[in-house]
């Protein structure tokens, strides 16, 4: 068996409004794992485990461990990012000498098999390249990210609930109206072109989605009113992380107290950043 290894992978925040199942965007909240014996304030993971279950279909071998401060089931990405380590530890394996460049060769193999297993790929996109990414007919576009940007606050509201995946997407409709469809590929369209260009003012209504949040916001008590007052607080744009419960708003970091303040009491809240890098080869660190 190969010598241990080591991976940081970021959260992700998926849809990013109109974006739905195509954007996804990488946070500094970062989930570790590696191979061998576990360190301190790290679990090995069992064979159930969706980290475990992406590493044996990349052909890993040994035994997994895994630390991470992105909370299950709130819509930052965990199961997806957990995927991405447990898979990046397996293609890492396949060269000890050059465990970060055997990830970046198999980077196409790592984004084809944990889209497979999450479903869809723009979690995971995210969690591979980092940044902002555009998933498309099995490609991660990465976009390019600014200064401006690249200095904001993504502020989670994170309420005390949890939502399922599968129980999100049930509630959508099957029938979409042609003026709601062209509303929101505008709506993409200008979210795209905002973070391309560095423009945070061309963020502002670029989250307005009429394809999945007007089924998906009621579910979540206090998530539209989030929206609504961190964007009164002086956020561009806030939406529904992924298919919830947690809401994203992205601000310039000068606002980013004040539109943590205006949130509801009903969840609490993580100042983060878009992630500058995506999956990492790291020595594990102590606890």
């Amino acid at each position: 068996m190969s010598g241990a290894v080591a991976v940081t992978v970021p959260a992700s925040s998926a849809n990013l409004g109109a974006g739905f199942d195509v954007l996804g965007m990488g946070l500094d909240l970062r989930l570790e794992a590696g191979t061998g014996a576990a360190p301190d304030g790290a679990r090995s993971v069992d064979v159930h485990h969706p980290a475990a279950i992406a590493f044996d279909a990349l052909g890993g071998s040994g035994t997994i461990w895994l630390r991470s401060p992105i909370p299950m089931g709130r819509g930052l990405g965990f199961s997806g990012a957990a995927r991405v380590a447990g898979a990046s530890l397996a293609a890492a394996q396949r060269s000890p000498e050059d465990p970060q460049g055997a990830i970046a060769a198999a980077r196409d193999e790592i984004l084809a098999v944990t889209s497979a297993l999450e479903g869809h790929g723009d979690n995971v996109a995210a969690s591979v390249c980092g940044g902002v990414v555009a998933w498309v007919a099995g490609r991660a576009l990465e976009l390019r990210v600014g200064p401006q940007l690249a200095s904001a606050s993504v502020i989670a509201w994170i309420p005390d609930v949890t939502t399922a995946t599968d129980r999100s997407r049930a509630e959508l409709g099957t029938d979409v109206a042609r003026t709601d469809v062209v509303h929101s590929l505008g709506r993409l369209a200008q979210f795209v072109v905002a973070v391309e260009h560095d423009d945070p003012a061309l963020l502002v209504g670029a989250t307005d989605d009429r394809l999945h949040q007007p089924s998906r916001l009621p579910l979540v008590p206090g998530a539209a009113a989030a929206i609504h007052a961190g964007v009164a607080a002086g956020a561009w744009c806030g939406w529904l992380s992924g298919s919830g419960p947690t809401v994203a708003l992205l601000c310039p970091s000068r606002s980013a107290a004040s539109v943590v303040a205006a949130l509801p009491s009903g969840g609490r809240s993580k100042v983060l950043h878009i992630a500058d890098r995506g999956v990492e080869v790291t020595a594990p660190r102590p606890h």
